[in-house]
């Protein structure tokens, strides 16, 4: 390889084509039009389109994704306290309209599964964990909470009822070996089940105040799939993980 570019000039142009919505010859045309920007990159020369879509499939992406939010939510927090909220969301791998699914008499299959800690005011993402959906969503909290522990320790964190697990209660209030944070969510009552078990998740029978800053993980949710699209182009595992992630991050640097 020549190394005619950075890491961090690929990876900058990779958030520009998720912003613009845009393929990897859309964002080339873009950024020959751009010379401002090429120069806040520090592009010399605009890169081959073939050359951002290797970068794309290249295995240490996604560490290159939770590096950046990482740093980003540190130097937004600069040492501070904040609430956070934690939800997981899906992005389509298809193009194709759920009327027009149906029509053929099929049914959806699986989808792309973001799992993301969000900080509640701010409503940005800081961690995220990228899957196979559907799933249950405690499968990959103890993963995420590890992320996330990375950026911060929020005073509070605010889960659904697909988060009641006591294990995972355990490593969010463990000041131990876990993350050493209050963690709320609703303890999930089967059927014919009257009495709550653990030594945590009994306590979640009760409404606390407070408990609608939940609802940040949805604005998050909500306002990346409206600023990003929810929908995915890539068709490889790897690439469509890559992408998935890149939508995260291009929102968490538009907020």
């Amino acid at each position: 390889s020549p190394k005619v570019f950075t890491q961090r000039q690929l990876l900058a142009c990779l958030v520009l084509k998720t912003h613009l919505k845009t393929t990897y010859r859309g964002v080339v045309e873009q950024l020959i039009l751009m010379p401002a920007v090429r120069e806040a990159i520090g592009l010399k020369q605009v890169p081959h389109y073939t050359t951002l879509q290797k970068f794309a499939g290249r295995a240490n992406v996604l560490t290159l994704v939770d590096r950046a939010l990482r740093e980003l939510g540190q130097g937004v927090l600069a040492g501070t306290s904040s609430e956070a909220a934690m939800d997981s969301t899906g992005v389509e791998t298809t193009c194709a309209s759920a009327h027009l699914v149906s029509r053929k008499g099929q049914t959806r299959g699986k989808f792309v599964k973001l799992s993301m800690v969000a900080l509640c005011g701010l409503m940005m993402p800081v961690a995220l964990v990228v899957g196979w959906g559907p799933g249950s969503d405690h499968t990959d909290a103890v993963a995420l909470a590890r992320k996330a522990a990375r950026v911060l320790t929020p005073t509070t964190l605010w889960c659904d009822k697909g988060y009641d697990s006591e294990a995972f209660h355990e490593h969010c209030w463990d000041t131990r070996g876990g993350w050493g944070t209050i963690r709320f969510a609703p303890a999930r009552m089967r059927e014919g089940q009257t009495v709550v078990s653990g030594d945590h998740r009994w306590m979640m029978k009760e409404k606390w105040p407070g408990y609608g800053r939940r609802w940040h993980a949805e604005s998050v949710n909500s306002g990346m799939k409206r600023t990003t699209g929810s929908t995915l182009a890539a068709r490889k595992e790897r690439t469509l993980f890559h992408e998935a992630a890149l939508k995260v991050l291009t929102y968490a640097i538009r907020v």
